[in-house]
């Protein structure tokens, strides 16, 4: 496993993370036994980063992460999001002082620390990205030593330029893949720039760069790539990264005919992301400790930066008029 820079802090942290969105919910039923052991697996690949959410399986997820920290002594860092507890038209009351206080109660019993190493606003309203209280009410949640630092976690590419203008925000989250490629335009420049680590999560677009995809495929009721296909639920671009069902699998198809011997099209869909240096770190998810076998495994494999312009060429041609000017 290789290691990344972390903004302007200390930590080193594995160019390969986790995501735990699928170990709390909308991802079908994972058991407990199976997200231990891919928990596990993540660690012994040298896996140090992991990211969650108090909404995933309502605190499901961020008390794996408190189990598993019992199980090693090596440092490794948790970051959770916080804000869209709050559901309907009034969700932007999350993000003010009250329940974002509470909140950050809440996950610091589900984590078992008194500390959480990042905090990320989740998916934050565009009009708060770019307001100073926003960044003011979390100054004010660091000062007294709740949280270490804290980032955000954007939908869009506008809320992600807005929030880096403030010095304190260690990091952005943001989907960031061959079907999403717009953040190579500004974003990642500006970001290294300002020392903002980035965070690229959707690196498989829920499964359709896995390859493993087809028109055939049938979803769980309780998988929001069945009931959040036209954004019924929350953003679409987080359900296959907003990207036409049919389109996509047509793309992966042509995406097939330029994966290098010994790679799967995971694997280079993986890859590709990382060899953009801004990168600080990809958080693929799993429902199993073979995904995350296979996922880490990517760290150690061979550049393919050659294949750019058949890529780029490929996501002109097939995604980019349907998503570009959307995020």
């Amino acid at each position: 496993m290789k290691y990344r820079k972390f903004s302007d802090l200390s930590w080193n942290v594995s160019e390969v993370g986790l995501g735990c969105w699928q170990i709390g919910w909308c991802w079908g039923d994972v058991s407990d036994q199976d997200a231990k052991l891919l928990l596990k697996k993540a660690l012994d690949k040298g896996v140090n980063f992991f990211d969650t959410s108090d909404t995933y399986g309502d605190g499901r997820s961020e008390r794996f992460l408190a189990e598993l920290k019992k199980i090693t002594k090596e440092k490794i860092y948790i970051t959770t999001k916080l804000g869209r507890r709050v559901r309907g038209t009034t969700y932007k009351k999350g993000y003010k002082h009250n329940p974002m206080e509470e909140f950050v109660d809440r996950s610091l019993i589900n984590l078992n620390t008194d500390c959480i190493d990042l905090l990320q606003l989740h998916c934050p309203p565009s009009d708060l990205c770019s307001k100073k209280e926003t960044y003011e009410l979390m100054d004010e949640i660091v000062k007294k030593g709740k949280i270490a630092n804290y980032g955000v976690s954007v939908w869009k590419i506008s809320d992600a330029m807005e929030a880096i203008k403030f010095k304190n925000v260690k990091s952005i989250q943001l989907v960031f893949n061959m079907f999403r490629q717009k953040p190579i335009e500004n974003f990642l420049k500006e970001a290294k720039k300002r020392k903002v680590a980035v965070i690229a999560r959707g690196p498989l677009a829920s499964g359709l760069l896995s390859g493993t995809i087809n028109k055939e495929t049938k979803f769980p009721e309780n998988d929001h790539r069945n009931y959040n296909i036209n954004g019924a639920a929350f953003d679409v671009g987080d359900t296959f990264s907003g990207v036409n069902f049919t389109k996509g699998l047509d793309a992966v198809e042509e995406l097939k005919k330029i994966v290098p011997r010994d790679f799967s099209l995971s694997d280079l869909a993986l890859k590709w992301i990382l060899s953009h240096k801004e990168i600080t770190v990809v958080i693929p998810g799993a429902v199993n400790k073979y995904q995350v076998e296979q996922n880490t495994n990517v760290s150690e494999m061979d550049e393919i930066i050659h294949l750019y312009p058949k890529i780029k060429s490929i996501y002109d041609k097939f995604i980019k008029k349907d998503v570009h000017h959307l995020w």
